[in-house]
């Protein structure tokens, strides 16, 4: 039998102490009244997740377009919760590390998770560079990649970690590649509830995949742009068409390739700059974009978008273009500088708006 979102599991545990329905409340307001801000947070998700109302308003984090409330079903979280204890075989009891901030969905579903499963869950304040007992042994966490950065050697007691939130940088792809811990890297959005796929990543406790594989009860498709399609009848009631641009391998596997508004036609070659950002990370230490620039010869000619970097345009040229995999369209025709991207309020990097702030357009 499915659990219901007002009931909650009689082995769940908030920061080593068990606490029932009612419990919970009188938790809540005393975070609310008493606690740290990032707490205070955490005790108003609460205060909205244990009133009579069946859907709460979960906010977007803004970095693919303006943020905004969206409406969710406490059952569809519910349910979300649940796939995502079946793939990766949750039992109760099992402890969980909560290092996210509750604003947002990702750090709300680790907290649902935990009073849905029966799980054990210390929460910490959520940062760059969360700390936490490194000796403790976790089963289950989540964290964006630059906590997973900032913390790689302290993961070693955590089982299973899922990465989402933003790209995964390839020195970091390297550091998980020598952790023992099992590592994920998640496909979602608030509209699906967090994550309806994930990818495992390569570290000695195992192979890594290319392809992203769908959570129970998740289908995929495409539409005729070549965009993913998500079939989540359990989390959204109608199919949700994305603008990320997919090789489809089966209808509950796909390689992400790139944002449908991302892509730049240049010399009527199509190319995807989120792909071509991974090859440049070996030789590109600052976060870095690629974008479209009006061209009259191209139409639109490849340019690079650095942060405050140390080294001269011209060296990060040069090393770019001696990379072997980059074809002669893939290399920037521009390198353009700024000191700061422009983020969402939780460091995600707004693409659109510092490109727009950079070229003037």
């Amino acid at each position: 039998m499915t659990p219901k979102y007002n009931k909650i599991h009689n082995r769940f545990k908030l920061n080593g102490l068990h606490f029932s329905y009612e419990d919970l409340k009188e938790v809540a307001y005393s975070l609310i009244k008493e606690g740290e801000p990032y707490e205070k947070v955490t005790g108003n998700f609460l205060i909205d997740w244990l009133n009579q109302d069946d859907f709460l308003y979960v906010n977007t984090s803004g970095s693919t377009g303006q943020p905004k409330a969206i409406k969710l079903k406490k059952q569809a979280m519910v349910n979300s919760a649940i796939a995502t204890g079946d793939y990766f075989g949750l039992e109760p009891g099992d402890t969980a590390l909560d290092c996210l901030p509750s604003h947002y969905i990702a750090g709300k579903m680790m907290l649902v998770r935990a009073m849905i499963l029966g799980l054990e869950i210390d929460c910490v304040e959520p940062s760059a560079h969360p700390i936490f007992d490194y000796e403790k042994k976790y089963d289950f966490c989540a964290m964006i990649p630059l906590q997973l950065k900032h913390t790689i050697n302290y993961t070693h007691n955590i089982k299973t970690i899922i990465v989402g939130g933003s790209m995964i940088t390839k020195p970091l792809l390297e550091q998980i590649k020598h952790s023992s811990s099992k590592f994920y890297e998640t496909y979602g959005m608030t509209e699906t509830v967090t994550h309806v796929a994930v990818r495992r990543l390569e570290s000695t406790s195992g192979t890594g995949e290319e392809f992203f594989n769908a959570l129970p009860n998740i289908s995929f498709n495409k539409d005729e742009r070549n965009c993913l399609v998500i079939n989540a009848s359990k989390l959204v009631e109608e199919v949700l068409v994305t603008n990320d641009i997919v090789d489809l391998k089966s209808d509950t596997s796909f390689k992400l390739l790139g944002r449908f508004d991302n892509v730049i036609i240049s010399g009527g070659v199509k190319l995807f700059p989120e792909q071509i950002e991974k090859k440049l990370q070996p030789v590109i230490d600052e976060r870095f974009i690629l974008a479209g620039e009006d061209d009259g010869t191209l139409g639109e000619k490849l340019v690079l978008i650095i942060e405050n970097p140390r080294d001269s345009k011209d060296s990060i040229a040069n090393r770019i273009k001696h990379l072997k995999d980059l074809t002669k369209f893939e290399i920037p025709k521009e390198i353009y500088v700024t000191d700061k991207f422009v983020e969402t309020v939780n460091g995600k990097i707004q693409r659109n708006k510092t490109i727009k702030m950079v070229l003037g357009s």
